[in-house]
């Protein structure tokens, strides 16, 4: 999922890559594309390279695992 940021200001130390942020949370990169194509982070394409926020990656909680309840 891809979020247009047109009117904010866009800093570099505010945003990492897939594979900063895989070494941040201890996890694969791919792990990284599960969850934003799950929708769990917003992203930036800049050139090409996708872009999370530092801010959201160190924040993250994971859901706990099996189903959710009713």
């Amino acid at each position: 999922m891809s979020t247009y940021f047109s009117k904010e200001k866009v800093l570099a130390d505010d945003w990492v890559s897939q594979a900063e942020a895989a070494r941040i949370r201890g996890v694969s990169r791919q792990a990284i594309a599960r969850l934003i194509k799950r929708g769990r982070f917003r992203t930036l394409s800049i050139g090409g390279k996708v872009l999370l926020r530092r801010f959201e990656v160190e924040n993250y909680k994971p859901e706990q695992p099996g189903r959710r309840p009713k």
